[in-house]
């Protein structure tokens, strides 16, 4: 039984082996189309992004007499991160930044450009913003968190933001990523191609062997060779040689001899 197995095993192997390689101009072909298409999508019509980021430090000055409690107001700034994450994408901080910055900015595209990030067990968080225009993106960053810094003073009472580092402007798009999209395509394209070869080849209904017969629940009646067609191309030219030539003799036989017609011309 486990021979058996083996058998059909190896079978399956060598049926899915040959079904790729009939169908090999199938799978290159969609490859190949598939990945040029990431290639033009991604080079001509998706929209470059740039991205600008800021650093903000929270960190509560103390005074000499609360150095002892330093160790736990840390870990309170720490938890305050997760509260200023939101708040600074609020509409109570958006609103101004949008009039700061202006160009047609509402609060619900700066909703959508900026992002908070942290690293866990840290005080500094980071204000990310991605936009088509590298400028206005490092704009939006410095803007965005000097209007947090001003206005948590009021809104939470404390005074314990600060800005590490402004945003620069960066030139090299982070989006779309023309490598990754055209990996992406080629894989894409390669399994299309496969998912292609095995469907052609599942909707082909044509008889190959006896074995599509006796699956089938048919009897056979009889094998017709396939003949090449170099062969079908000689043997036709082959009886046209043939035909030519016994035209010619025919021809030939149809023709008086010789000498009876100088005979009649003596005569």
């Amino acid at each position: 039984m486990n021979e058996t197995s083996h058998s059909e095993a190896t079978l399956s192997i060598e049926d899915i082996l040959l079904t790729l390689r009939k169908h090999l101009k199938i799978i290159i072909g969609s490859t190949i189309i598939v990945t040029l298409l990431a290639f033009v999508v991604t080079f001509f019509v998706m929209t470059p992004k740039y991205q600008s980021t800021t650093q903000l430090l929270v960190n509560r000055k103390l005074d000499a007499n609360e150095q002892a409690a330093a160790l736990q107001q840390t870990q309170a700034d720490v938890q305050m991160i997760s509260t200023y994450k939101d708040i600074i994408t609020s509409p109570t901080i958006l609103k101004d930044v949008a009039k700061d910055v202006g160009n047609g900015q509402t609060v619900s595209k700066l909703t959508d450009e900026i992002s908070i990030s942290s690293q866990q067990n840290s005080q500094v968080f980071s204000v990310n913003v991605k936009t088509t225009d590298p400028q206005e993106a490092a704009k939006i960053a410095n803007i965005t968190a000097r209007t947090f810094r001003d206005k948590i003073k009021s809104i939470m009472s404390v005074n314990n933001v600060s800005v590490v580092s402004k945003a620069t402007v960066n030139e090299s798009p982070v989006s779309p990523r023309l490598p990754l999209n055209i990996a992406i395509g080629f894989v894409l394209g390669l399994l299309a191609g496969i998912g292609l070869a095995f469907l052609n080849e599942a909707l082909d209904k044509t008889v190959k062997d006896e074995a599509f017969l006796a699956e089938a629940g048919l009897t056979s009646l009889g094998i017709v060779s396939e003949i090449p067609a170099e062969d079908i191309k000689k043997r036709a030219f082959a009886g046209q040689q043939h035909e030519h030539h016994t035209r010619v003799a025919e021809t030939t036989d149809e023709l008086p001899p010789r000498s009876a017609e100088l005979r009649r011309r003596v005569n």
